[in-house]
């Protein structure tokens, strides 16, 4: 394969934004292709899973291509360039690590994790932030959003004494969701519901889980076991919509008892 460099990238993405480039490239903004990056990490996440180091390679391509692109975007707009941002991210992993380019010493993974938090404080970013909540982004998937709110309270000394005590929580949350069912109030069964989200996810917080992994885990098991039932309908030359419900919970059933 021939070897390119950045700054081969970077032209690249310059002559597809320029007059003579593509004309779809020449259309987006910021906010048009901003989803773009997200789908490339999430994209990067699965090859991670999969192990696939030759797809890791490919989509960490893909996310160097929209992280240049952003760059190209505000170059045109006299914002920054990509150097700005390749200087800025060089400079701060140099100060957040005195311990490894200065004369400080640490011993452990906890106190590197400490010291980092200190450091950010002092940070330009982060001196206007006036509550300890400040800061966690709101295009995060929200049980991602969830688990980091809840990690920063819980440094605050905010958090549960014990898992049983999320548990029971939880059970209060359902019995407030099924109360908001039972008075047929829209409003409040959106709010509880959401509310018992948060407290699941607060327990898989608490365990030291990851619970948008979790929850990925659930639906591909789900995926895996409907396929199963799928294939033994087509098996059985039914269709899928003719079946009855009891007949479908029992094919579901075989296969769950199946995995266990």
């Amino acid at each position: 394969m021939t070897q390119h460099t950045l700054e081969k990238l970077i032209e690249i993405i310059r002559i597809l934004r320029s007059p003579e480039g593509c004309p779809w490239d020449r259309e987006q903004t910021h906010e048009t292709v901003k989803q773009c990056i997200i789908e490339e990490t999430y994209e990067f996440l699965e090859a991670i899973d999969e192990n696939n180091p030759k797809k890791m390679q490919e989509e960490l391509g893909d996310i160097i291509t929209m992280i240049v692109f952003h760059a190209q975007l505000a170059e045109e707009e006299n914002s920054f360039t990509i150097y700005d941002v390749i200087g800025t991210t060089v400079e701060k992993l140099i100060r957040r690590h005195p311990h490894v380019f200065g004369d400080k010493t640490l011993h452990n993974s906890e106190q590197v994790l400490k010291q980092w938090d200190q450091i950010k404080k002092t940070e330009e970013n982060h001196r206007h932030r006036e509550s300890i909540l400040d800061g966690v982004p709101k295009h995060m998937p929200s049980l991602m959003r969830a688990q980091k709110i809840q990690k920063k309270a819980a440094k605050a000394g905010f958090d549960w004494e014990k898992p049983e005590q999320i548990i029971d929580k939880i059970q209060e949350e359902l019995d407030e969701t099924r109360e908001a069912l039972s008075l047929n109030e829209t409003r409040n069964i959106k709010e509880e519901i959401g509310d018992l989200f948060f407290a699941v996810t607060n327990l898989a917080r608490y365990l030291k889980f990851n619970s948008e992994e979790l929850s990925q885990r659930s639906v591909d098991k789900f995926i895996k076991r409907f396929q199963k039932v799928e294939h033994d309908i087509r098996q059985a030359g039914k269709e899928l919509d003719k079946c009855s419900l009891s007949e479908l919970d029992a094919l579901w059933n075989k296969h769950k008892s199946s995995e266990q």
